[in-house]
């Protein structure tokens, strides 16, 4: 999950508030970017994809060139 540009601070701990009232749990915070990752009921997802400050992207695997 990260922040979307022009989003405020407040957006973010809004976002987190959302994922453990739904059940998730906050796996990791990130520091250089506006972010954390989550495991979270894929039933529930949708609670977080509706949210216009955030940008939700399922796990995978990133590889470099």
């Amino acid at each position: 999950v990260t922040l979307k540009s022009g989003a405020s601070p407040e957006e973010l701990e809004n976002a987190k508030k959302k994922v453990q009232e739904q059940g998730g749990k906050i796996t990791n915070e990130f520091t250089l970017i506006k972010g954390f990752t989550a495991e979270f009921p894929e039933d529930k997802v949708n609670a977080l994809e509706t949210n216009d400050h955030i940008t939700v992207e399922a796990d995978s695997e990133v590889k470099t060139q």
